[in-house]
């Protein structure tokens, strides 16, 4: 989940496609019985939009009594999305908030100043085995909108609006796609589909969202004669219009938005325009100042070694 010590991604194939500006190959780690993908940040791209970290969880089974268990962490700078095709985890936070997230709804958690969260599977599915699949990603705050008050809201997959048209059904997580525009309100500008090609289907990208990508998560695409297969990001060139076809069928997530103003750092659960904000939070952290979590307040995180 959101402090998974995934390794960086890496820069994938050689490629002809002027449609594409990067291809990164997200490097997968083995977390408590699962892969984790990550695909952002990486060396050669740090955001696409106001998106700064990029997680694939799965799509996996836990047996035999394992089950899904992220202690208390902070965050500061960001908000995180969670969205699961597959499985259920209970959210909880330093704001007093229980969610179960089901396949679908969206998790939006604004971290702003600070926030303490912890990710679990639910306590009544455990002794069975648990499925998990889906993405969590983390947006950076605006310029002038980093240290907000911290927030949480949930919106359940009946709220978001679904387009299907000639083999292909998008759901609009965030934002605005094909004229459906998501209830899910952000920072900045947002861009987040979940878009499913049947066998043949093909679908438009419109240029819109001033920095796009694509992240394959099923299937093999075709963009302008190249195909890419799965688990490949696809950061594409801005200002264009451009075509994704899925020959034999495809499962695909669009994302991207405006781009930030300023530069942003990274470090650990951290995020933020300056250094010594981050720095901050770390003594923070180490110290105890953060909130604690209700009813998960027994464990915790501890700070990473630099």
């Amino acid at each position: 989940m959101s402090f998974f010590p995934g390794r960086d991604p890496q820069p994938g194939d050689a490629f002809a496609c002027d449609a594409i500006e990067q291809l990164i190959v997200p490097r997968a780690s083995d977390i408590g019985g699962f892969a984790v993908r990550r695909a952002l940040p990486s060396a050669r791209r740090r955001l696409v939009g106001p998106f700064i970290f990029f997680d694939r969880m799965g799509p996996a089974v836990l047996r035999g009594g394992a089950a899904l268990d992220v202690k208390p962490h902070p965050h500061i700078g960001l908000a995180t999305v969670t969205y699961l095709f597959d499985g259920r985890i209970r959210h909880r936070d330093s704001l007093g908030t229980a969610q179960v997230i089901a396949p679908g709804d969206v998790n939006l958690m604004t971290a702003g100043r600070g926030i303490v969260h912890s990710e679990r599977s639910p306590e009544e599915l455990r002794g069975h085995p648990l499925a998990i699949s889906g993405l969590q990603t983390w947006l950076a705050l605006p310029d002038g909108g980093e240290e907000v008050a911290p927030r949480f809201d949930n919106t359940p997959a009946a709220a978001l609006p679904v387009i299907e048209a000639e083999g292909v059904t998008a759901r609009v997580v965030i934002g605005a796609f094909h004229g459906a525009r998501s209830p899910v309100r952000t920072a900045s500008d947002t861009l987040y589909a979940d878009i499913r090609l049947a066998a043949g289907a093909r679908v438009a990208i419109p240029p819109d969202a001033e920095e796009r990508a694509v992240y394959v998560l099923d299937g093999t695409v075709e963009i302008a004669g190249d195909r890419f297969a799965a688990d490949r990001l696809l950061v594409l060139r801005a200002g264009d219009e451009i075509v994704v076809a899925a020959p034999g069928g495809a499962h695909v997530m669009l994302f991207g938005g405006a781009a930030l103003g300023s530069p942003r750092h990274i470090w650990w659960n951290f995020v933020s325009s300056s250094k010594e904000r981050i720095e901050q939070a770390r003594q923070e952290w180490r110290s105890g100042r953060f909130d604690i979590v209700p009813g998960d307040a027994e464990e915790f995180v501890p700070l990473p070694q630099r």
